[in-house]
């Protein structure tokens, strides 16, 4: 059986809700209008679709990543208006980490100033140097000079030798710290130093960093990252992985859900982490006529196109 490998992050834009959703792809809840300006025109991800929420309609689902959202490259947002501010805490993700080149980071300083977002300090660690940044909502994000895992999209206003070339990682703040290690070496991660609080696992495919140390509990809402996902071969494979975790009895797992433009499964251990293990769209453009600015339905949504357009807010 193949191993996940670290395919996206979501962050929180919106509504808070307990519900597994889609995407390390990272996903987060942010507010539409600043949500696209910062992550397709700032950092100069691809917009690659604009859809709506499976389990809710008239609600958007954007996704953000390399040319096609190949694996590995992936950010996701549920946008919702007037949604309350999360606060960050046990047992949530600390942060998302996206992968520039070496020497970006003074262009990336620069660029994320002049675009009014708020930039951290830059820290080194592991033999990286991060750039933290916070997204319009307050979404905790690091732009790393780490492994590229992604091609950078080129057709945007960020040159191709600074481009973003796919998620490196993310910080986990687990309730459990060592079940959450557990897991993350079930998943086939390997255990790859430690500098201070900061435990790293690592595959070749991205990095997992359990932040041990303390933090008051979390709460989601806008600001905070809902999940991470890694990736795996075949629907065969997500089968199979299911089998392997519903046999812990420190994790609770969800049946195999069809996700549209991927299959995935929802895993929640006794660290408190939500993960998703998901198989890895194609193309996400493909059958778009104009990524990012169509409006995607899937076809059981389509007859009720009219309807759901009228719902849904100005971008």
């Amino acid at each position: 059986m193949s191993l996940p490998y670290l395919s996206g992050a979501v962050p929180n834009s919106g509504r808070a809700t307990d519900r597994p959703r889609h995407p390390p792809r990272h996903r987060h809840r942010p507010r539409r209008g600043a949500n696209v300006g910062f992550y397709a025109d700032t950092l100069g991800l691809r917009f690659l679709k604009r859809t709506v929420d499976l389990e809710d309609r008239f609600s958007y689902h954007f996704h953000y990543g390399d040319a096609t959202g190949s694996a590995g490259s992936v950010l996701t947002s549920f946008p919702f208006p007037d949604e309350a501010d999360g606060r960050v805490g046990r047992p949530q993700i600390a942060d998302a980490s996206l992968a520039v080149p070496a020497g970006s980071l003074g262009y990336w300083r620069d660029r994320l100033a002049d675009a009014g977002a708020e930039v951290g300090a830059v820290e080194e660690r592991f033999a990286e140097r991060a750039l933290p940044v916070r997204d319009p909502d307050g979404t905790r994000l690091e732009l790393v000079t780490a492994r590229a895992h992604a091609e950078p999209w080129d057709g945007g206003d960020v040159p191709a030798e600074h481009g973003i070339r796919g998620v490196a990682g993310v910080s986990l703040l687990s309730a459990s710290p060592f079940v959450t290690a557990s897991l993350l070496e079930t998943f086939g991660f390997e255990r790859g130093g430690q500098e201070g609080d900061r435990v790293r696992y690592e595959t070749g495919r991205g990095v997992v960093d359990l932040l041990d140390r303390e933090a008051p509990f979390g709460r989601e809402g806008a600001g905070t990252i809902h999940h991470v996902a890694f990736g795996v071969e075949s629907d065969e494979a997500l089968h199979e992985w299911r089998d392997v975790l519903a046999d812990r009895e420190d994790a609770r797992v969800s049946y195999v859900k069809d996700r549209e433009f991927y299959r995935s499964l929802y895993v929640r251990g006794a660290g408190g982490i939500l993960f998703e293990l998901a198989t890895e769209p194609t193309d996400l453009t493909a059958g778009d006529p104009a990524p990012g600015e169509h409006l995607y339905l899937p076809d059981r949504f389509e007859e009720d196109r009219d309807l759901i357009e009228s719902q849904l807010p100005p971008l």
